[in-house]
């Protein structure tokens, strides 16, 4: 991996005093000391090398963190990660979702779906010259990003020649871009996921909460063409063979153990400014909690009325109340902190600092001031903005429709002219994005939705409308509640009479359209798109503005934190691969109220409450409790619990995209998958604060549950263990 100066400067600073920090692998050897006084006695060296043990058993599944754990391709991850997989191959007759699923034999396995992927990274290399150097001052903001994007793309069309996947990211707000290759495997099949009343045991009463008895785990098998190459899901594929695998530890994890935890967390924001953050904490998060609820509520409602409609739902109903949660709980915690008046006093600071000599202010002196003025423009417009974006939602056909106009226009140009996310490498993942629609498409809830947006536009004030919308809709601005009501319940009766969307065979034809030809397509979703598309396009091209004149200021500002901090600072997470570290650990989250590290399977029993569908555990899983706690010993029993261990608390520093990321204990084995963390402390995402704690599954509950209540005994001897007699 070649580096700049600054990256090296990085590298060699001295550690954090903390558990804090989500760090590239190429930061591990740094923090060594600390490591080794928390008691992990392995090379951390042995985490550079992306290709050796353990990280070259450590993928991505696109959104989620997973682990080889055969030789035979076996994968590990959550079950909540598994959700797409399991709703795929649902019925209401045969509904998995509930029952779970077992794959006694390879034939049995079935396909998770398209989109469905493993990432494995195979390589990293610093191109920050490549991408920012030498950038014309002469450029508007516009153009400075445009060329920024351009440079992307030619990286990305060199790295996958060779048949990987690539990705070109900025970390520390651009003061350093490293491109990341992987292999990318495309048939990902479910091999093993346990019944909701494991894996979802608690429900969203239990999630971000503790005590936790969740066996959030599934096993899915990556597959590849016969001569050992990626390609499309086919009946002759067969096992990818991964060069490393981690062994599953049947000591799982105890009290004050080291362990660390090596995934993909999606997105921290504890770089950003006191204004961005502002703007995050006292607009965006409340924003986004109010609309979740609201849409949450009527999907539940829904859901309720069909049971093939609740299977359809089901992952929109859990993201939406997950996120929901994730926000409250970021709200309540940053208020405890008083973390926008921290924020302010840190900037002060480093403002400050920045004044203090000559050579600081003339590297610095503009930073800030740039940032806060990028902040200030988006917030002109971000009523119109977000309710503009919310007409097309998540999963939705409008949202197809605008996808189909898009990428017919895109066609158009050359490759390097198109936008990154409408490139031709992406042409198959927006067609299996479409494919995979189908299985959550509901036209109730399509249009509930929809509607939903529609009134929130037609709330906005004067200065912030959709005029497009207002003209389709009749709308203007403070009109009514009942009458924008009315008016947009008889447009939207037209809007979906007149579509043919939900139709997946017409839909997949659109996106092989050209421009010309579609152009002529009178299909009422498609009409609306088209009537959106130039205010989309000029969102667009502000938003690319934008992010053109934050890289003007946001390495400088990076740079500034850095050198200010004296130390080593892991930049914010962005989707690639990180690890953090630190012992297992309860907490005491508030006066009077003390967490203990672990739970057992006799909390499941205390917990259950048959006919409630967030408590309610199988017969056969009570039955293999009972029977657990009958026997005098037991080969994935914790001798202090006297009782098999469930879930354990630790000071790993994690976020969304984390989840299924193995854990590993001092020695490299997977002893647990985190999952979660606690409602106290997910405001971790915007500052570390001492009492996080990260939800894994024990290893143990996963090699119990196989063994006990699926009998899987193939996949208990793929993973290493003969399970009459496994255990210590």
């Amino acid at each position: 991996m070649r580096r700049t100066a600054l990256a090296l400067a990085l590298l060699l600073a001295a550690p954090a005093g903390a558990e804090e920090g989500m760090w590239m692998p190429s930061q591990v050897p740094s923090l060594a000391k600390r490591m080794a006084a928390l008691g992990f006695r392995g090379d951390p060296a042995s985490f550079s090398d992306l290709t050796g043990d353990p990280m070259g058993a450590i993928v991505s599944l696109g959104g989620c963190s997973a682990s080889f754990i055969s030789p035979e391709g076996l994968v590990a991850t959550n079950h909540h990660c598994a959700l797409y997989a399991l709703q795929l191959n649902s019925t209401p007759e045969r509904n998995l979702l509930q029952d779970g699923f077992l794959a006694r034999t390879r034939a049995e396995e079935v396909w998770a779906g398209p989109l469905s992927r493993v990432y494995v990274t195979v390589s990293v290399e610093d191109v920050t010259e490549r991408i920012t150097g030498k950038l014309s001052a002469r450029l508007s903001d516009l153009e400075r990003q445009q060329a920024i994007e351009r440079r992307q793309k030619e990286r990305l069309a060199a790295c996958e020649k060779g048949g990987l996947r690539c990705k070109v990211a900025s970390f520390f707000d651009g003061m350093l871009w490293l491109e990341m290759a992987q292999v990318e495997i495309r048939d990902v099949r479910l091999a093993y996921a346990p019944p909701a009343g494991v894996g979802n045991f608690g429900g969203e009463t239990d999630n971000w909460q503790w005590p936790r008895h969740a066996g959030d785990f599934a096993l899915y098998r990556a597959y590849v063409r016969p001569d050992g190459k990626p390609g499309p899901h086919a009946r002759e594929n067969v096992p990818y063979r991964p060069a490393r695998w981690l062994r599953v530890s049947p000591q799982g994890a105890a009290p004050g153990d080291f362990v660390l935890v090596a995934g993909y967390p999606g997105k921290t924001d504890r770089l950003f400014t006191h204004a961005e953050t502002k703007a995050q904490l006292e607009w965006a998060y409340p924003r986004t909690a109010r609309l979740y609820r609201e849409r949450l509520a009527l999907l539940e409602r829904l859901a309720g009325e069909d049971p093939e409609r609740s299977i359809r739902l089901t992952t929109r109903i859990r993201g939406l109340a997950n996120t929901m949660k994730n926000r409250e709980g970021v709200l309540a915690g940053a208020a405890r902190l008083g973390y926008l008046e921290r924020k302010r006093a840190e900037e002060k600071a480093l403002a400050g600092w920045i004044e203090a000599t000559p050579a600081r202010r003339a590297a610095y002196g503009g930073a800030l001031a740039g940032l806060d003025a990028v902040q200030a423009r988006a917030e002109r417009t971000r009523e119109r903005d977000a309710a503009f974006e919310s007409l097309f939602g998540y999963q939705s056909l409008l949202g197809s429709a605008r996808t189909i106009l898009r990428l017919a226009a895109e066609r158009e140009k050359p490759d390097l002219d198109r936008d990154l996310e409408y490139q031709q490498r992406e042409w198959e993942r927006i067609r299996e994005a479409q494919q995979r629609l189908q299985r959550s498409v509901d036209l109730p809830a399509d249009r509930a939705l929809l509607r939903h947006a529609v009134l929130e536009a037609a709330s906005l004030p004067a200065g912030q409308r959709i005029e497009p919308l207002d003209r389709l809709v009749g709308l203007a601005p403070r009109m009514p509640a009942e009458e924008a009501g009315r008016r947009a319940d008889a447009w939207l009766d037209g809007v979906y009479a007149g579509t043919r969307l939900a139709d997946r065979s017409y839909r997949l034809s659109l996106l092989e359209t050209r421009a010309r030809d579609l152009d002529r397509e009178k299909d009422s979703l498609l009409e609306v798109a088209r009537a959106l598309s130039p205010l989309d396009a000029a969102i667009r091209a502000e938003e690319k503005a934008r992010a053109g004149a934050r890289s003007r200021f946001g390495p400088l500002y990076a740079r500034a934190l850095v050198e200010k901090a004296g130390g080593l600072v892991a930049p914010d997470a962005n989707g690639t691969l990180r690890v953090t570290y630190g012992t297992v650990k309860g907490v005491s989250p508030q006066d009077g109220l003390l967490y203990s590290p672990q739970t057992r399977l006799a909390g499941v029993l205390d917990k259950q409450r048959p006919g409630d569908r967030e408590f309610a555990v199988p017969a056969e899983v009570l039955a293999a409790i009972r029977a657990e706690g009958a026997r005098p010993s037991g080969p994935w029993r914790d001798a202090s619990l006297g009782d098999v261990p469930v879930d354990f608390l630790s000071t790993l520093d994690i976020t969304g995209g984390n989840s299924g990321s193995a854990v590993l204990d001092g020695r490299g084995r997977l002893c647990g998958l985190a999952f979660d963390g606690l409602y106290e402390s997910i405001v971790a995402d915007f500052a570390y604060v001492p009492e996080a704690r990260t939800i894994a599954v024990d290893s143990r509950y996963l090699l119990w549950t196989l063994s006990e209540v699926a009998r899987a005994a193939s996949l208990l001897q793929e993973m290493g263990f003969e399970p009459a007699r496994a255990g210590r």
